[in-house]
């Protein structure tokens, strides 16, 4: 199975900054670059960056990590995708979460109280509806006649999801066509393979094995303290180094675990806020050499 390294961009990089990491991920052969859904930050949005990282360059592929889907119309969405398929075929990768990691910015994906995660299941099933139309669909949440998205997209065009619970985990098996994970060790990333196969299996359907991947950060040394803050809020019941890995070193080790996992897909992201070139120097060094 392939492994693969893409580049994960949080707040660190501001708009203006933009285009010369992306000219440079082309130029170095980097796999990929994925864009996190960050309101409230500098960060450029995920699917304007997409379309301007994948107007930029020929061979770099582009994906979110993650972009919330409940509280945006699935065949708006699919319209965006389908558009950006027809621009850069085999080059677009979305990745869809429950809701924002944020607690402040989660007012802005609007749904009814207590049935985000119904949402997402109907959303999903629209949105791939939308895709493969045309079609006429009538859920709880949205009732819609004569969709017809166009360009329809060349070939399928898989939807991963994040998740990192049972009810995540089923919807991936039941809904998605491959899982990226955040926040999990390489034990219950294997668990998680092992679940989302099971949930899979039981609606008669098959995530393809090199489709499990893993969100991770890396530091350049000690670990700062707001990373340490952060991680602890996420997983309180985790020594935050379980989760970051304080130095490349330390994450070549983990990422050994990973794969023994059953992962092949790697989101690296630089863990505080250091220089974006120092560490996009050390991806290019540490990681290239591991793909296969």
């Amino acid at each position: 199975m392939k492994i693969r390294f893409g580049v994960g961009l949080g707040a660190e990089v501001a708009p203006p900054e933009l285009p010369a990491v992306v000219d440079r991920l082309e130029s170095t052969g980097v796999d990929s670059l994925w864009l996190s859904e960050l309101v409230y930050s500098p960060a450029v949005e995920p699917f304007v960056g997409m379309a301007h990282a994948l107007g930029r360059t020929s061979r770099l592929k582009v994906g979110t990590s993650v972009a919330v889907l409940p509280g945006r119309h699935p065949v708006l969405v699919a319209k965006q995708l389908a558009s950006l398929a027809a621009l850069a075929p085999k080059r677009v990768l979305p990745v869809f979460g429950l809701r924002s990691a944020m607690p402040a910015e989660r007012e802005a994906f609007v749904v009814p109280a207590g049935r985000r995660g119904a949402v997402f299941d109907e959303s999903l099933r629209l949105l791939r509806a939308s895709l493969e139309g045309p079609t006429t669909f009538s859920g709880e949440f949205f009732s819609v006649r004569d969709v017809e998205v166009l360009p329809k997209p060349a070939s399928h065009l898989d939807i991963w999801l994040g998740g990192s619970s049972r009810a995540g985990y089923r919807r991936i098996g039941e809904l998605g066509d491959g899982w990226l994970g955040s926040f999990v060790t390489p034990d219950e990333a294997r668990d998680a393979v092992r679940t989302i196969r099971a949930f899979a299996e039981a609606a008669g359907r098959e995530v393809p094995e090199d489709h499990y991947g893993i969100n991770l950060a890396v530091g350049d040394g000690d670990l700062p303290a707001p990373v340490i803050a952060a991680i602890r809020t996420r997983r309180p019941d985790l020594d935050p180094e379980e989760l970051v890995a304080r130095d490349w070193a330390q994450l070549h080790r983990r990422l050994d675990r990973y794969i023994d996992a059953g992962l092949t897909k790697f989101v690296i992201r630089p863990a505080g806020r250091g220089s974006i070139d120092a560490f996009l120097d050390a991806f290019v060094t540490e990681l290239l050499p591991r793909e296969n």
